[in-house]
C-alpha cells in the first residue's frame, strides 16, 4: 500500500469514530465551508450563477446520506424537487446529483425508487438531468438497477457514477454503455477491502484510463471527474491524438478545489462541470474530500492557524 493510500484509509477510519465526528461537527463547519456552497438552496443558486459567468457548468447536490426513517427521505425528495424547480426558474446551467441512501435505499428499496423517480420525472419536464451518485459497495448493484429500471420506463435523463477502483467496474461499464446510460467516471473515495477493490493507486489509475478509453473510443459522451493532472493531461493528449473533439467529453471537479484551474479549462475550450454541494449535513462529504489527498488536509490546517 502506497503512502497516499495509507493516508486515505487512516483518515477515513479515524473520521468514522463517533467522538471525532461529534467534535468535528461542533467545531469544523467554518473549515468545511470551502467545499460547500452554502446552507440553503438560494445561496447555492447564487454561486451557480457566479460559476456560470466563468464558463463553468455545475452539478448541484443537497448534502445528506444515510437516514433512519423514511419521512427523512420524503423531506429530501421534496428538497430535490424544489432544487430542480429553482434551477429552472433561475435558468442556470446546472444538472443535479443525489444519493440513493438519502432517498431510503437502505430502508425500503421500493420507496427509494419511487422517490428518485419523482425527482427524475420533474427534471425531465425541465429538460434537466439527474445523476445518481455511487456510494460504498453494499449499494453498487442496487444503484445500477435503479438507473436501468428508470431507463426501461423511458426516463433516460438519469445516469450514475462508476468507480475505477472496483474489480467489477469494466463489466459494469460495458453493460451501462450498451444501455445508453450516461456515466460519471471517478477513481472512488470509499474505504473498500482488497477482495473487491484495487488497493494500489497505479492499479486504480490504469483501470480509470481503461474505462475512459472505453467511452471515448465508442463515441460515448464522457464525464471525467478528477483533479489528477496525470489524468487530465492524458485525456487531452488522447483526444488530440485520436481526433476526439472537446465537446465529446467534460472534466468534472469539486467545488472549492482548483477553482482557478476550472476557469482556465473553460477558457481553453473544454467543458468543465463543478460538483457543488449545499446543506447542513456536511460531515461525511467533507471527510471524504480530506481523505483524497494530504494536500487537502494541509490546506484546511493552514487556514485554521491563520
Amino acid at each position: 500500500m502506497d503512502r497516499i493510500e495509507l493516508y486515505r484509509k487512516t483518515l477515513l477510519s479515524v473520521s468514522g469514530n463517533r467522538l471525532v465526528e461529534k467534535l468535528a461537527i461542533k467545531y469544523g463547519r467554518k473549515l468545511a465551508g470551502k467545499f460547500i456552497a452554502g446552507d440553503t438552496l438560494a445561496e447555492a443558486l447564487d454561486e451557480i450563477e457566479h460559476l456560470n459567468g466563468k464558463g463553468i457548468m455545475v452539478t448541484l447536490d443537497h448534502l445528506g446520506e444515510g437516514i433512519s426513517h423514511l419521512n427523512e427521505a420524503a423531506a429530501y425528495r421534496e428538497e430535490y424537487i424544489r432544487l430542480v424547480e429553482g434551477i429552472a426558474e433561475r435558468k442556470v446551467s446546472s444538472n443535479v446529483s443525489l444519493k440513493p441512501t438519502q432517498m431510503g435505499l437502505a430502508l425500503d428499496p421500493q420507496v427509494c425508487y419511487d422517490n428518485i423517480r419523482s425527482i427524475v420525472r420533474q427534471a425531465k419536464q425541465h429538460n434537466n438531468f439527474i445523476r445518481i451518485d455511487m456510494e460504498d459497495s453494499p449499494f453498487t448493484q442496487a444503484t445500477i438497477d435503479i438507473v436501468l429500471r428508470l431507463h426501461a420506463e423511458g426516463l433516460n435523463n438519469v445516469g450514475t457514477v462508476i468507480q475505477a477502483y472496483l474489480h467489477r467496474t469494466v463489466e459494469d461499464v460495458n453493460q451501462l454503455i450498451d444501455a445508453k446510460v450516461n456515466l460519471r467516471l471517478v477513481k472512488g473515495a470509499y474505504n473498500e477491502p482488497a477482495s473487491i477493490a484495487y488497493q494500489q493507486m497505479n492499479e486504480v489509475i490504469d483501470n480509470y484510463k481503461r474505462i475512459i478509453r472505453m467511452h471515448l473510443d465508442r463515441g460515448v459522451y464522457t464525464a471525467i471527474a478528477s483533479h489528477d493532472d496525470r489524468i487530465i493531461n492524458w485525456v487531452k493528449a488522447y483526444a488530440k491524438e485520436n481526433g476526439i473533439t472537446a465537446d465529446a467529453f467534460e472534466f468534472q471537479m469539486l467545488y472549492g478545489l482548483r477553482m482557478t484551474d476550472q476557469a482556465e479549462l473553460a477558457k481553453e475550450g473544454y467543458r468543465i462541470r463543478c460538483y457543488m454541494p449545499y446543506g447542513t449535513m456536511w460531515y461525511p462529504y467533507y471527510t471524504r474530500r480530506l481523505a483524497e489527498k494530504p494536500a487537502n488536509l494541509w490546506m484546511v490546517l493552514s487556514n485554521m492557524f491563520k
